[in-house]
């Protein structure tokens, strides 16, 4: 029965940290652990499409030196990444890029993942009503094993827009890591891979700097897709979900979570780097345009640098630029940026580092 002196509260609920919210230098620990299963890892397939060699046979790995099967290097991160939203971004602009990603440890079905992040820069925007928070977030595992580091920068919305601006400081980033600082799977052995394993007959020495490679395929989201992986995530911004309020802004539609336009270009990037079995780092990257439901993707990566390794010569490491374009072909693009601007149909402009096998 329904009490007409009742009154409605929100004095319970977390409406999450606006900009003004933010101290430099404080640590959030973020809420509920996550234990990842079996299943969060079929679901990350049937939603990507993913076909990499290390997260689909468990004798495969093992062969490799790994105890069982890893989860999938980016389902990973983006349940560690999923953790720090109702803290840092519930109530952003958007995300505006990544650096300095380290993947130190591999997770297992079965690990439990926990995230905390510090805030190492500040930076109110021009216009009074939002600002720029800078994190550097990390994930344990249950054995308190770090699995992964990162920085962010997202845009933030003011609530106060009296809320006086804190001073502005803008952490000095790395542009990539470098070779020497490439955290190395000391168990992965490689030295008796078998290409036919992955359909991909070449290896790190057949690549060469400044190559290009375009990736054939494309691939259509839908907003159930690119809804239920953001939901997979736990990632609880609210401009992935909730068209009603998505209605007043000048998008007028809900936003696809650049995380998940990620997956789908490393997914549809397999053909024509097949061997590249684990990726090591993000340098940095950059949401170029927002992507949204029944948007299609085609990706193209070009080699940007190769080393190797005086301690384990069985591997090498290619650094790699990954581009998504959405709704046109990439060769329908012959400059992806002018005068510091990016192409409208290009939505993702990725850094990042992967280790494959040498030839013997």
């Amino acid at each position: 029965m329904s009490n007409s002196n009742s009154k409605f509260s929100i004095s319970k609920v977390n409406q999450g940290n606006y900009f003004e919210d933010f101290r430099l230098g404080e640590v959030v620990h973020h809420a509920t652990p996550r234990t990842i299963g079996e299943g969060e890892c079929a679901l990350y397939m049937a939603l990507t499409g993913s076909r990499h060699l290390l997260h689909s046979g468990q004798p495969v790995a093992q062969s490799l030196g790994y105890k069982d099967r890893p989860v999938d290097d980016l389902l990973a991160f983006h349940i560690a990444f999923g953790k720090t939203v109702p803290d840092i971004s519930v109530n952003a602009v958007a995300n505006l890029g990544y650096a300095d990603v380290r993947f130190l440890h591999p997770v297992y079905i079965g690990d439990t993942l926990s995230t905390s992040s510090n805030v190492i820069g500040l930076k109110e925007n021009s216009n009074g009503k939002s600002g720029i928070v800078y994190v550097r977030s990390t994930c344990i595992n249950q054995l308190h094993q770090t699995v992964f580091s990162w920085v962010r920068w997202v845009m933030v919305h003011k609530n106060n827009l009296d809320a006086p601006a804190p001073e502005t400081v803008v952490p000095e980033l790395l542009t990539f890591v470098p070779a020497d600082q490439l955290i190395l799977p000391s168990h992965l052995d490689t030295r008796k891979f078998d290409t036919t394993l992955t359909g991909g007959a070449h290896l790190w020495d057949d690549y060469e700097v400044g190559e290009r490679i375009d990736h054939p395929a494309g691939m259509t989201i839908s907003d159930t897709d690119h809804t239920l992986a953001t939901k997979l995530y736990q990632n609880n911004a609210r401009l992935h979900f909730d068209d009603v309020m998505m209605q007043q802004t000048p998008f007028k539609r809900r936003l696809m979570y650049g995380g998940h336009v990620i997956s789908v270009c490393r997914a549809l990037s397999y053909d024509g780097l097949e061997n590249a079995l684990v990726i090591v780092a993000i340098n940095g990257g950059t949401h170029c345009n927002p992507s949204f439901g029944d948007d299609t993707i085609y990706t193209w990566t070009e080699v940007l640098d190769k080393w190797t390794f005086a301690n384990k010569n069985d591997i090498g490491a290619l650094r790699l630029r990954m581009v998504g374009i959405k709704n046109i072909q990439p060769t329908q693009i012959s400059n992806i940026k002018a005068n510091g601007v990016y192409h409208n149909n290009v939505v993702l402009d990725l850094d990042y580092t992967v280790l494959m096998p040498r030839k013997s």
